[in-house]
């Protein structure tokens, strides 16, 4: 067995720099004090037993986690494997390392301290102070997010809709039951989860705003709430899903100028006109797919490990922040070649 030597770590990371690593690209242009305020609100060092690990270092993990989609057990160990997400963190071989433990107890601070979109906004501010304004409009859309799927009785569902615990249920099962989630259907297949709906600047293709909730809720039942009114134009895209006259209405109130995909009648053909439009109107609209593409190819598709819809704000928002975060290093380099 090779003995380890005096410069062994030197060495291994010089190799390393010859590869490109998109994680050494989000380290130079990503100034991570700008979370360390917020985040220093909930963790309390009482002053016994062991130091604990620094909130930005621990705030980097989870988007690491975001970014490649791991488990805390499989983020521990990646923590001690991997060179890559050492350099990111600033941690080498000989460093104290979070366990899976520690790790999930900082999430769940995390999530009673309802942070997630707190240190979203915050990046989003950053973004429009360094020259990343939402421009050219602004474009809403939502996507599922799937969770494992209950296997209940009738009745126990319908307890479950009422808000209400089945009483049948034992505490490990209450425990293991995700009672938030809900079923949807898209085309021909049903879905059980929730949603990610998001409003996207033209320009940029940043997530500007977001909100989380249960599959069932229709994507225009919190329209209004993810409206940018600080974009340079007043477009508002969106697909047939959004096409009503009341919201509409409410668009233009606003000061926007609504250009939804034109809804079709059940059984008769669109119009050529409706078409024409519609086809016009997709091929700004379609950036959003791009952000819902990123997220589930190069970032890995998102799975849910955690139970409620609590948590899954604070996973989802993660991954919504994770994105922004990777697109921004991305434009930087850009505008330096």
């Amino acid at each position: 067995m090779h003995q380890a030597g005096l410069f062994d770590e030197e060495i291994a990371y010089d190799r390393l720099d010859k590869c490109p690593d998109p994680l050494l690209r989000l380290n130079a242009v990503i100034d991570w004090e700008l979370f360390r305020t917020r985040l220093q609100t909930i963790r309390k060092n009482s002053g016994t037993g062991r130091r604990a690990f620094d909130e930005v270092l621990m705030f980097k993990i989870l988007i690491l986690q975001s970014l490649y989609n791991l488990a805390d057990d499989a983020m521990e160990y990646l923590l001690r494997d991997r060179l890559s997400f050492m350099r990111f963190l600033g941690l080498n071989l000989r460093d104290r390392i979070p366990d899976a433990k520690t790790i999930w107890l900082f999430r769940e601070q995390l999530t009673k301290a309802e942070l997630t979109k707190s240190l979203f906004d915050e990046f989003d501010g950053y973004l429009r102070a360094h020259g990343f304004r939402a421009q050219s409009g602004q474009i809403v859309d939502a996507t599922i997010v799937p969770v494992p799927i209950q296997r209940n009785r009738l009745e126990e569902n319908e307890q479950i809709k009422s808000g209400q615990t089945p009483e049948s249920w034992t505490e490990k099962q209450k425990e293991q039951k995700d009672t938030d989630a809900r079923f949807t259907k898209k085309g021909n297949r049903s879905y059980y989860g929730y949603k990610d709906h998001v409003d996207v600047d033209v320009e940029h293709k940043f997530i500007r705003n977001y909100e989380v909730t249960p599959a069932n809720v229709h994507d225009s039942q919190v329209f209004e709430e993810l409206l940018d009114l600080d974009n340079d134009s007043r477009e508002v895209y969106g697909d047939s899903a959004y096409f009503a006259s009341e919201l509409t209405k409410h668009v233009v109130l606003l000061g926007l100028f609504p250009l939804m995909n034109i809804r079709g009648v059940k059984g008769k053909k669109p119009s050529a006109y409706a078409k024409a439009v519609n086809r016009k109107r997709s091929k700004v609209r379609s950036r959003v797919e791009h952000v819902f593409g990123a997220m589930k190819q190069k970032m890995h598709d998102i799975v849910m490990r955690s139970i409620g819809i609590t948590r899954a704000k604070t996973n989802i928002g993660l991954r919504n922040l994770a994105y922004n975060l990777t697109r921004y290093s991305y434009l930087c380099e850009r505008k330096t070649v």
